[in-house]
């Protein structure tokens, strides 16, 4: 992929638009914004919310098939269209990536061999000889994830003596020991308890077949140095393989009926585990393993809840089925909202009424895993899908409380109490060093990272630039940029600018999403448009824009620095960078109009944008995700400011200064980590720590917890999964 950025001031010159088309252009604006909108309303459900369809990349559908031969429960009805969607997602080369024109990867491509061996492909065709070929290039099976080493374990295709060893006593160590497993993230820890139970057991269910085609035979790679914590860690991974072997085990027994325990307590309405697949799967798998029948209730509505997040489709070679990692109706309803309000949606509009009806609705105000750092918190936060009660996160209840905010409600006194009561367990929420996770508190420990088992996505959930600042523009939204927790947030966004002038990006790609996310909430709460850091963050988006007047980061700049900033222009991402821009005041900057004229070009007649790459981020380095209401969203977002920007300065588009700062591709790429930007307070416009923390205590929950962890009124989240509409959008 090539990619070229701006390469000196006369190319923003031949960009900018005359100034005397100034009202042509703004018309042209007016216009692509109207449109976009219209497609945005098309796509709500009449229930008040929306879905985008969260696609991710063939190991979804590959464990899918592995998880129902283990099971017993695969059809033709499931496989063959599984199949012709894993076949059609292969690239040129044999290889399957992790996201959209990225590299091969080694244990995406073997966990796909083996689904389509499944499936019934000859391990001679043409198509599985490329793929067994990378493979053994890459280092065999025998250098893949540990994830997928489990799978094959199985199935009678790796041994369990080979892979590292996780005791269910786990589950008993009190929150206060070392490696208990609320120092994982919620993601993690809902998956390795489960895979406790399955590691334990150790079930083989052999297949007619074998994987001689994926192995090199190489010898085990060798042990880290003693004096490390890896090596540490690897050596007593081998007394707990003694461990394992003891032929009386008390503690064992208890721990795995804790473990069930444990498990059971925390399957959502929809029949899921923390609404994303690792625990979903992880957790039937150690049902079925304990005894339970598929018939039990946790099993069948585990299994039928799955249901729900496949999508079918016809294509010319037949239908496909794939399945989504995750559903994201919350988080999209949410972003819809406040697009539909800076598009020049009124807000009393019906549709963003029915919208902020629903989300009322989705309040979670019972307990979760949360509470075990924050014992004395009332609940009050939102989830990101349709249920998962048990871990509301900040990040999404940023989002709502933004859009809710500007909301024209009838009933505005129940809205203002839901906001006051978010806001409140949001605050709550903030970490000791000032800034926020998305799901925990304090959630820093290095621990779980040095294990055997995590060679695979994040593990932990530490506070991220991103998140960070959704929670301070939130709060300054509200007019509180003088409380405590917002100052000290600001003072962690300014710790942890790059030295680059950019932020890195946790949950969306990458540079550019931290950037984007970043500068809009240190201006809005109270940081000078003028101040260092801001004119820092300006440099380098104009930096990287592409000459072609968006911008793009490819997913790779999470592990190979010269790629941060750089990459083919996506709609999403091209918005982000001119949030950031607009909110620095760079309204009539050749930037943000060279920007502003490639959202316009590149729009779709419908009115959205296409866009295949990835631009959101599930694991940094390993795990990607395409929203696809990301290219409709943020758009809006972007053309609505920009409008309103234009129309408070008296409707002129001015003259484009020839000035405006460029830098090549190879200057322009700076580390993922590096010196921190540590501007005082003072000169970046966030006076001292003073104010204090709302207090008081939210209005107790009306819902009670389910038998299965859901809520106990209201419409059944697995009856909003089900009926889900995914635009193409």
């Amino acid at each position: 992929m090539t990619v070229t950025h701006t390469g000196n001031a006369a190319a923003n010159r031949r960009a900018a638009v005359d100034p005397a088309r100034g009202a042509d252009e703004l018309s042209a604006v007016r216009a692509a914004t109207d449109a976009a909108v219209r497609l945005l309303r098309s796509s709500q459900h009449e229930q008040g919310w929306w879905k985008g369809e969260l696609a991710t990349n063939v190991t979804m559908d590959a464990e899918d098939l592995l998880l129902r031969e283990f099971l017993g429960i695969s059809t033709p009805d499931v496989t063959e269209p599984a199949a012709r969607w894993i076949r059609s997602q292969q690239r040129a080369d044999g290889t399957w990536a992790t996201f959209h024109g990225g590299p091969g990867d080694l244990s995406t491509t073997a966990e796909a061999w083996v689904a389509l061996r499944l499936a019934g492909d000859d391990p001679a065709a043409p198509h599985m000889r490329a793929a067994a070929d990378f493979v053994r290039a890459e280092g065999g099976i025998e250098a893949s994830r540990v994830f997928t080493r489990i799978w094959l374990a199985l199935f009678g295709l790796w041994s369990w003596d080979d892979l590292p060893n996780l005791p269910p006593e786990l589950v008993l160590f009190p929150s206060w020991f070392p490696l208990n497993i609320y120092d994982w993230g919620c993601w993690a820890r809902q998956t390795v308890v489960p895979l406790t139970v399955v590691a334990t057991l150790r079930p083989c269910r052999p297949l007619p077949f074998g994987i001689d085609e994926l192995r090199t035979g190489a010898p085990r790679a060798r042990r880290a140095p003693l004096i490390s914590l890896a090596g540490v860690f690897q050596r007593v991974d081998t007394v707990l393989h003694t461990y394992a072997r003891l032929p009386l085990n008390p503690l064992r027994d208890v721990a795995m009926r804790h473990a069930a325990e444990w498990i059971l307590a925390r399957q959502e309405s929809d029949g899921g585990w923390g609404g994303i697949q690792p625990p979903w799967v992880y957790s039937l798998l150690a049902l079925h393993l304990l005894g339970y029948p598929l018939d039990h209730p946790a099993m069948r509505a585990g299994i039928a809840g799955l249901d729900g997040f496949v999508v079918r489709e016809q294509t010319p070679q037949g239908e496909v089925r794939r399945l989504e990692a995750c559903q994201s109706p919350v988080w999209d309803t949410a972003l819809a909202t406040a697009a539909l309000l800076d598009g020049g949606v009124a807000p009393d509009d019906p549709a963003v009424l029915r919208a902020t009806d629903w989300l009322l609705g989705e309040q979670i105000t019972a307990g979760g895993d949360w509470q075990v750092r924050r014992p004395h918190l009332e609940p009050g936060g939102w989830a990101f899908e349709f249920a998962n009660d048990v871990y509301p996160d900040t990040d999404d209840t940023a989002e709502i409380v933004i859009a809710l905010h500007q909301v024209s409600h009838p009933d505005r006194a129940a809205l203002d109490t839901a906001i006051e009561r978010a806001v409140r367990w949001t605050v709550g929420m903030q970490s000791a060093d000032g800034g926020w996770g998305a799901f925990d508190a304090d959630n820093t420990s290095i621990l779980p990272t040095k294990l055997p088992f995590c060679d695979f996505g994040a593990v932990t959930d530490p506070p991220s630039a991103d998140v960070t600042a959704h929670v301070v523009e939130m709060l300054a939204v509200l007019g509180r940029s003088g409380d405590r927790a917002c100052r000290r947030g600001v003072r962690w966004l300014l710790d942890h600018q790059e030295s680059d002038g950019s932020w890195f990006g946790r949950w969306g790609a990458n540079h550019v999403y931290g950037t984007g996310a970043a500068v809009p909430a240190l201006v809005a709460a109270g940081t000078s448009p003028r101040s260092t850091a801001i004119r820092a963050a300006v440099r380098w988006l104009e930096a990287h824009q592409n000459a072609d007047g968006g911008w793009g980061e490819d997913l790779r700049s999470y592990r190979e620095p010269e790629w941060v900033g750089r990459g083919e222009s996506t709609a999403s991402q091209t918005a982000w960078a001119l949030l950031a821009l607009l909110a620095a005041e760079e309204h009539d900057a050749p930037a943000v109009r060279r920007g502003i004229d490639w959202l316009v070009r590149t729009q779709r007649p419908d009115g959205g944008w296409d866009e295949d790459l990835f631009t959101g981020t599930g694991f940094p380095g390993d795990f990607y995700i395409n929203y696809h209401l990301y290219r409709l969203v943020f758009p809006v977002w972007a053309l609505g400011r920009y409008l309103r920007r234009q129309t408070a300065s008296g409707g002129k588009v001015t003259a484009a200064a020839d000035s405006a700062p460029v830098m090549s591709p190879a200057t322009g790429a700076a580390a993922v980590q590096g010196r921190r930007h540590t501007g005082a307070f003072g000169e970046d416009g966030a006076d001292s720590l003073r104010g204090s923390t709302s207090t008081g205590s939210p209005g107790r929950s009306t819902h009670t917890a389910s038998d299965g962890g859901g809520r106990g009124v209201g419409t059944p989240r697995s009856n909003g999964a089900g009926t889900a509409g995914r635009d193409g959008s």
